[in-house]
C-alpha cells in the first residue's frame, strides 16, 4: 500500500531528477571544481571528461547522465542528489537490458585495505539501492579500484573529495 508519503517522496525524486539532469552552467566554482558543489555529490559531467548532452548508443539522442557519484569522507551513505541521479539510472537499466559496472573508489587516506572496503562498501550502495529500484541484480557487477585509480593526484580535499566516487559504467 503507497502512503501519501511515499507518493509525495516519488513526486519530490523525481523533481529533484529533472532539476539535476537540466541544470549546467558554464563556468566551476572552487566547490564544484573540488565535486562538492551545491548539488550534494554530483557533479555535471562524466570522469572520462564527457558532460551532459552528449549522446551514447544506449540512450538514443537522450541527455546522458552523470556516470560518477561522490562519496563524504569516510562514508558509504548515498546523498540525496546523489538518490536523484541513481533513480534515472534504475530507470534507463530497467527499460533496457544493458548491464552496468559499479567501481568503488576511495581517496588515499587509510590502508589499502580499508579503502578496497570502503570502495567496495560504496560500489555496494549504489548497487542495492538501484536493485530496490527494480534494477536486476544480475545485471550489475560490484568492483572496488580503493585508492588505486586516481581521479585527481594530490593531497588535499580537493583531490581527496573527487576521488571518493562510485563510477557506473555502461
Amino acid at each position: 500500500m503507497i502512503t501519501k508519503a511515499m507518493k509525495q517522496g516519488l513526486s519530490f525524486a523525481f523533481v529533484m531528477a529533472f532539476l539535476v539532469g537540466c541544470s549546467s552552467t558554464d563556468t566551476k566554482t572552487d566547490e564544484d571544481a573540488a565535486g562538492t558543489g551545491a548539488n550534494g555529490g554530483v557533479t555535471t559531467g562524466t570522469a572520462d571528461g564527457g558532460g551532459l548532452g552528449s549522446s551514447d548508443g544506449m540512450n538514443d539522442g537522450m541527455e546522458e547522465l552523470d556516470k560518477v557519484i561522490y562519496f563524504d569522507f569516510d562514508q558509504a551513505v548515498l546523498l540525496p542528489a546523489a538518490r536523484s541521479l541513481l533513480l534515472a539510472h534504475a530507470e534507463r537499466l530497467r527499460n533496457s537490458d544493458a548491464s552496468a559496472r559499479l567501481e568503488g573508489h576511495a581517496d588515499e587516506r587509510g590502508s589499502r585495505e580499508y579503502n578496497m572496503a570502503l570502495g567496495e562498501r560504496r560500489a555496494n550502495a549504489v548497487r542495492d539501492f538501484l536493485v530496490l529500484q527494480g534494477v536486476s541484480r544480475s545485471n550489475l557487477e560490484v568492483i572496488s579500484y580503493g585508492e588505486e585509480r586516481p581521479l585527481a593526484l594530490g593531497s588535499g580535499e580537493s583531490s581527496w573529495s573527487k576521488n571518493r566516487r562510485v563510477e557506473i559504467d555502461y
